[in-house]
């Protein structure tokens, strides 16, 4: 394995300044990224307000069930729950909705920044830290969740996708789904053969043979990739966890309105700065999700005294709300806005691992964050990768890419290259015939519409016949250009697929399963312990 760095900008540009041009920012966040001392003042805040957060031995409770209950039992998971139940030990975390077979590329790299930053930071202060990843089952947001993407022999960036087994706003954690053999069966056609086939469909099996949700299916894999790492999982819809999420959210129900107002400035505070705030928000927001009596999944705001939703179809009195947030607290979870401030609550949070449109969405939290006697947590990139196989690699050097080539210049490199072919001379050829026809041809209108007005037309229509005949034969020609040359062009067309598939960076598209079929799971490992910085650069990654 072999990492190279690749300049590239961010999708986001507040995310991109986040990280090259941090002073830009800074008046959004709390802690600066790069400067030495701040893992240590971090630290030290949390250890003078350990008292505000959520009861350890509670939280402790609720991890170690819910890791059992999904196969996370390894021998590295129960020595970061030990070392969790001490007072002193920190979080590095990070989260992601739960894709079907772990969804993109990106999830499986922010695990890797989350154990990496975790190590860091215990070396750097020398006490536990311990990597927790958050899994965002509460989002109902199913279409981001219920499909994948793969590159089949035929050179198609194919989707799978789950169908919605209710049609109901309810959150990904609460879907039970009868079967997974249609997704196991399309994976199976999907992945060539090779050494590790075998296993790795047992393994999906097995999983699926225990798992009613996507959450379960998702976390019984990160598990299997992580577990060994000491990775904790968490999942947001957990009963369990909103029991002990109850007093946080009495707070952010008791003082929605003043949480909206902060978060209102904190988009206006963005949008002086120039960015465009990544989340819309409106007066009377309540930043809640509450589960109304048709189980739907719906946003609060505020309505006078009470609350509705933002079709105005039912209303809940604040009073009912504030003896359900007691006595139900799975009926609430949590929006955007308020997530980062519940996660602070449940875990010792040090640092937390985001992707660029998180980062984005964070700055908007920070009078949030201080009005609720938080500080927002070290913000850290999560690590940015394209996989580069060998073939790939090796045809790219054939042809003199380079990686920005491809994702910037790539179709004007394609057209370059089959006009080098002999293209160039077919285009010339006909365009000159056809150049010095109509030069031709000129005199003969001229002179047939001089006897006789009404040739005029009779022998414009034949000129376009004409012309259209050649523009035929040239189209032919290509064609026949195109196929002599087809080898090459399947090369370029196999690179553009594999590093920007739908005009995507990689990450965000291709699964990890094509990945581990080839090289298994070696390299993931690799990442883990490789020497690098998290400094929000992205890499190339060549097996």
């Amino acid at each position: 394995m072999q990492l190279v760095e690749a300049v590239r900008s961010k999708s986001q540009p507040l995310a991109e300044d986040y990280c090259r041009h941090y002073d830009k920012v800074a008046e959004r966040f709390d802690y600066h990224p790069w400067q030495a001392g701040e893992w240590e003042r971090r630290a030290d805040w949390l250890a003078s307000t350990h008292s505000e957060r959520a009861p350890r031995d509670s939280m402790i409770e609720v991890l170690t069930a819910y890791n059992l209950k999904q196969g996370n039992d390894h021998e590295a998971v129960r020595q970061s729950l030990a070392l969790l139940a001490q007072e002193d030990t920190l979080v590095i975390t990070g989260g992601q909705q739960a894709g079907l077979f772990t969804g993109p590329l990106l999830v499986i790299y922010k695990a890797i920044s989350i154990i990496r930053l975790a190590r860091e930071a215990s070396a750097t202060l020398g006490k536990p830290v311990v990597p927790v990843f958050w899994i965002a089952g509460e989002d109902h947001d199913f279409d981001e969740v219920n499909h994948w993407f793969a590159l089949t022999p035929q050179l198609a960036v194919e989707r799978y996708r789950l169908e919605h087994p209710t049609g109901k706003r309810e959150a990904v954690s609460r879907l039970d789904f009868d079967s997974w053999a249609d997704a196991l069966a399309k994976m199976e056609e999907w992945l060539q053969d090779s050494d590790f086939k075998p296993d790795l469909m047992a393994r999906l099996r097995e999983f699926a043979d225990v798992s009613r949700t996507l959450t379960d299916y998702f976390a019984r894999i990160m598990g299997w990739l992580f577990g060994a790492h000491g990775l904790v999982l968490l999942d947001s819809e957990d009963p369990a966890l909103r029991r002990l999420e109850s007093p946080m959210f009495r707070r952010l129900l008791a003082d929605c309105d003043e949480l909206n107002r902060c978060v209102l400035d904190g988009s206006a505070a963005v949008a002086e700065l120039g960015y465009t705030p990544q989340a819309d928000q409106t007066p009377g927001q309540a930043n809640l999700f509450f589960y109304d009596d048709n189980g739907e999944r719906t946003l609060l705001y505020r309505d006078g005294d009470g609350f509705t939703n933002r079709k105005r179809t039912f209303r809940v009195e604040k009073a009912e709300l504030e003896r359900l947030v007691e006595e139900e607290p799975w009926r609430f979870s949590n929006n955007v806005m308020t997530r980062p401030m519940m996660q602070d609550y449940v875990l010792p949070v040090l640092a937390v691992v985001l992707g660029p449109g998180e980062i984005a969405y964070w700055s908007l939290t920070r009078e949030a964050f201080h009005r609720m006697g938080l500080w927002l947590p070290i913000i850290k990139p999560r690590l940015e990768f394209t996989l580069i196989e060998g073939t790939v690699h090796k045809n790219m050097e054939k042809f003199g890419l380079t990686y920005d080539a491809v994702m910037d210049q790539f179709d004007d490199f394609r057209q370059e290259w089959l006009m080098d072919q002999g293209q160039y001379e077919v285009e010339e050829l006909f365009s000159e015939t056809r150049r010095r026809f109509l030069e031709l041809y000129r005199p003969v209108m001229e002179t047939v519409a001089s006897l006789n007005p009404g040739l005029a037309k009779l022998g414009d229509t034949n000129k376009q016949k004409i012309v259209e005949q050649i523009e035929y034969l040239r189209n032919r020609a290509a064609d026949s250009l195109q196929s002599k040359f087809s080898s090459g062009l399947r090369q370029l067309d196999r690179i553009r697929l594999s590093l920007n598939p739908l005009s995507k960076p990689q990450e965000r598209v291709y699964n990890v399963f094509a990945y581990l079929n080839r090289y298994g799971s070696g390299w993931i490992d690799e990442l883990i312990v490789t020497s690098y910085d998290n400094d929000g650069k992205h890499r190339l990654m060549f097996f």
